[in-house]
């Protein structure tokens, strides 16, 4: 009898989960719901380095070895690169169409911390697409491509931190332009991407770029980058670069920036370079924050993000919940927005101001205004040092924001509902 009515109970509730919807209303596809992890069985012959030539020795560099596995894989169709157990240290190493790469349990890819070992390429940095250095894990235009296993993936940013702050002491404004360092993994033009089980960690410069994919997955992963005693600056955990259905579950992200960024373009005509675009359709769930600048950022360098989730997370150390960077002269449209069941602690609730580092309308005359609308905050029980850092401008306009059943435990615990008109404030509980 119990079992009838357990079967009869889900069945009930499956109508509903089914026409579960993003914030705009249209329907969130399956494809968001079938996780299952990549099956390294299913992709090919198997490629250990070590049967290859490559040797366990964490000073000698072997990136020529690991790269020409790589290559042969791709020119026989396929395969699976396999890092095991032992710690291998390499610069830049570049994957072909039906290639994949697993770490076993114990095994390090270890980035150099010689930039000479990354080449320059045509890439996407910071909103623009120009030369730069490559990253460690670079796959482009690569369908299906995965990154699985229990392995790390380190990228020994200790040096590449230090001269960053270094430089910084003589030139107060150095900016990440001025002191290059490589990203941990980059992505870009690709579909279908899987990224499981690993472990991310110490990247120089952002930790995981992705950049206009589609349908990509990052499932159980371990990003990690220290706060001290060193901080390990701009090592953003995910930035989102242009891309459509995009599901972050089951991460634990700790970074001494922006847990996860949505990008896609900066500058006063930036919604008008093909390079640049939309981030749409993203559901980031059941994750855990540690120490990070935010754990949902819009921006700086982002023109329109569309339908994006925030859902039954933990937070704590962050210095923001919800940051919407307006960025003074970059065009942006921030909109359909949820974050919902989150519990923890961060400096700021929800914090939007004008951003104006490295402000530079150039041939442009006007601010170009940007918006921000159906932002929805609901079934948060937080704590925080500020409430409502939001501040009014004339080059936003911020519309129907909707609060509704939050426990707020607050130092600042004041808000002005004149700053967003049409904002619905329901059961919205603030204790001081």
């Amino acid at each position: 009898m119990k079992f009838v009515t357990l079967v009869c109970s889900l069945l009930f509730c499956l109508p509903s989960f089914a026409q579960e919807k993003f914030p705009d209303g249209t329907l969130i596809p399956d494809w968001f719901r079938q996780n299952e992890i990549v099956n390294i069985e299913t992709l090919g012959s198997k490629y250990k380095i070590t049967d290859h030539g490559v040797v366990n020795d964490s000073t000698l560099l072997q990136t020529e070895k690991i790269q020409a596995v790589i290559d042969q894989a791709s020119s026989k169709g396929g395969g699976v690169i396999i890092i095991p157990k032992g710690t291998y240290l390499s610069g830049a190493l570049f994957f072909k169409p039906k290639t994949h790469l697993y770490l076993e349990e114990g095994a390090v890819l270890k980035g150099s911390d010689d930039i000479s070992n990354f080449p320059i390429i045509n890439t996407r940095i910071e909103g623009q697409s120009l030369k730069y250095f490559a990253a460690l894990v670079n796959a482009d235009k690569v369908d299906g491509f995965t990154i699985s296993g229990k392995g790390t993936i380190n990228g020994n940013g200790l040096r590449y931190w230090k001269s960053f702050w270094l430089r910084r002491t003589v030139i107060p404004k150095c900016t990440n332009m001025d002191e290059l360092r490589p990203r941990l993994v980059h992505i870009s033009n690709s579909n279908d991407v899987q990224l499981s089980g690993v472990r991310l960690i110490n990247s120089p410069f952002w930790t995981t770029h992705i950049y206009k994919c589609n349908n990509v997955k990052l499932l159980g992963l371990y990003i990690f980058s220290p706060a001290a005693p060193v901080k390990a600056p701009s090592t953003d955990a995910i930035d989102i670069d242009v891309c459509n259905n995009v599901l972050v579950k089951n991460c634990y992200l700790s970074v001494n920036d922006d847990a996860i960024a949505l990008k896609g373009g900066k500058g006063p005509w930036a919604d008008k370079d093909s390079n640049n675009g939309s981030n749409t359709n993203i559901i980031i769930e059941d994750c855990t924050y540690g120490f990070c600048h935010s754990a949902l950022t819009c921006g700086s360098e982002s023109i329109h993000n569309r339908n994006i989730i925030l859902r039954r997370c933990t937070i704590n150390q962050a210095s923001r919940l919800l940051w919407l960077k307006m960025r003074a002269d970059t065009p942006q449209n921030y909109e359909y927005i949820l974050v919902e069941d989150i519990k923890g602690n961060a400096k700021s609730f929800l914090y939007i101001k004008p951003w104006t580092q490295f402000f530079d309308l150039k041939d442009r005359k006007d601010i170009p205004m940007s918006y921000s609308d159906h932002v929805t905050m609901r079934n948060i029980d937080f704590e925080c040092d500020v409430f409502f850092n939001v501040s009014a401008s004339e080059q936003y306009k911020l519309t129907n924001f909707k609060f509704e059943n939050l426990n707020i435990k607050a130092k600042d615990g004041e808000y002005d509902k004149s700053i967003i008109p049409s904002s619905e404030w329901n059961n919205v509980k603030v204790n001081q």
